[in-house]
């Protein structure tokens, strides 16, 4: 495996690639800066401690490291995954030991993939998951001692506890500054594409390395500060065991991102009483062996007299309803929320956005938040065009931000990358008037056929698509999402 030299980790494209908003140029002018001040680190350095080569007789034996296997529900084959009893699971597995060929039987970790979710979060190859590495990015995830003050965590903004979000409108970092950018939520970020809401980070492993580099999350603004958290990393004796033993190293910028990543792909949520209902629906098509693969309000009205009976309070609550209290509004209940899954697909288009497993295309769109009067702010944040490399900047993608997926809403409020809204009625209101007017309108907001019409008149015009909801239809809508709040994260995942 090759690293990046010091070079390449100096390179505009690699900083504009990890640091954030306004910060960028501000963090870029640090690391320079770094190298001729007197005695901060030399290039050669802060080399060795972004990376370093494995040394295998440090490392937990392969016939010891417990690597960690997602399982989903295959249709055709449900016994593999019905059979897990938990999210986490312990077994054996056969492998091949890469470097003797020797077969050995080795502990495992078998993860079940919530409802819902047909597949499991891409792995890259050079970060397989093991238990030790996952329970190191678990450690680093919480741990205070990334950020220059020692007070700020991943875990700050991104609380398990809060759907790994912070609940705030924008976030707080080092020395109490206020961020520009809502805390997105980790859960089943793994699915995403691009990372932020800019798409600035290609990877979770990319993703891992901004916030600490950052001087409004959490650094301090002097010296280099990757070199300075691998620095206090190395420190802990702890920590520098647990390097050796999951990479042959000591602490590294490298082996830290990895295992923050390792452990950011556990981080699944699913089983909502959407996925329950597709689930019964299913059941139902095969048992009678005929009839359209479409929910209706019979299936919610099961599993929703399910989650009665199992006093599933989060996915009750999230609809308002109380377990012993509220079982004579099922029926109401379930015909709103298939009323508000059929216009999530139809009159409402969400679904042009909000597609597959994890209700996201991982796509940039402008919706005209953050527009001022028909226009785009000249100081405004420019969205996926300003993170965008240069020579492949896409004027189209001026203010627009990525897709978020639409699992633990309830959890995650406020809305949209600024945090503006409050609400999912008032996420629901803002589109159901096309978004805000801006030149910048994605192409999925606009009315085109007025556009062209208005073309033929001679005038040249951005016209929001209206979706003229009525209000039964919005507290449908509404329903039906509140609906996709899924199971939280296990104790063993979202507790430090």
């Amino acid at each position: 495996m090759q690293y990046p030299n010091i070079r390449s980790m100096l390179a505009p494209r690699r900083l504009l690639a990890v640091t954030h908003g306004l910060a960028l140029g501000f963090g870029a002018m640090a690391g320079i800066k770094s190298f001729a001040a007197d005695g901060d680190p030399t290039p050669a350095q802060i080399a060795e401690t972004a990376a370093a080569l494995p040394d295998p007789a440090k490392m937990t034996p392969f016939s010891k490291q417990v690597p960690v296997i997602f399982v989903t529900r295959d249709p055709r084959k449900p016994e593999a995954w019905n059979n897990l009893k938990e999210f986490w699971n312990k077994g054996k597995v056969d492998s091949v030991d890469p470097a003797t060929g020797e077969k050995v039987t080795r502990d495992a970790v078998f993860i079940k993939v919530p409802l819902g979710l047909n597949s499991a979060p891409p792995v890259p190859p050079e970060n397989p998951l093991t238990e030790e590495k996952v329970m190191l990015g678990k450690k680093l995830y919480f741990d205070t001692v990334i950020s220059s003050n020692n007070k700020v965590s991943c875990a700050s903004c991104h609380n398990p506890a809060l759907g790994y979000t912070d609940q705030m409108k924008t976030s707080t970092g080092i020395f109490d500054q206020k961020g520009g950018m809502n805390a997105p939520t980790v859960y089943n970020s793994g699915y995403h594409l691009l990372q932020f809401w800019n798409g600035r980070a290609p990877t979770l492993e990319d993703q891992a390395q901004g916030p600490p580099q950052n001087p409004v999350e959490m650094h301090d603004g002097k010296g280099n500060p990757w070199y300075q958290v691998v620095s206090r990393l190395r420190k802990n004796p702890e920590y520098v065991e647990a390097f050796a033993k999951v990479f042959g190293t000591p602490p590294t910028r490298d082996g830290a991102a990895k295992a923050i990543a390792a452990y950011e792909r556990l981080a699944l949520t699913g089983n909502s009483l959407v996925d329950r209902a597709e689930l019964a629906m299913r059941t139902r098509v095969e048992e009678e062996g005929e009839g359209k693969p479409e929910t209706n309000a019979g299936d919610f009205t099961k599993v929703l007299k399910a989650a009665f009976e199992a006093k599933d309070t989060e996915a009750l609550g999230a609809l308002g309803l109380q377990a012993g209290k509220d079982e004579g509004k099922i029926a109401e209940v379930a015909a709103s929320i298939q009323r508000g899954k059929e216009l999530f697909s139809n009159k409402a288009r969400c679904n042009s956005c909000h597609v597959g497993d994890n209700y996201s295309d991982s796509q940039f769109h402008n919706l005209g938040v953050g527009a001022k009067d028909g226009a785009w702010p000249a100081n405004a944040d420019l969205g996926r065009f300003g993170a965008q490399e240069t020579g492949h900047k896409d004027p189209t993608l001026v203010g627009a931000y990525k897709t978020p997926g639409l699992r633990q809403l309830v959890s995650t409020a406020p809305y949209m990358h600024d945090g503006s809204e409050g609400t999912l009625e008032a996420v629901i209101a803002l589109y159901n008037k096309g978004g805000n007017l801006n030149p910048h309108l994605s192409n999925k907001m606009r009315d085109e056929p007025a556009e062209r019409e208005a073309a033929k008149n001679g005038q040249k015009a951005v016209i929001p698509r209206k979706l003229n909801l009525t209000k039964q239809e919005e507290a449908d809508l509404v329903l039906f999402l509140k609906a996709l709040q899924g199971d939280p994260a296990p104790d063993i995942i979202a507790k430090p």
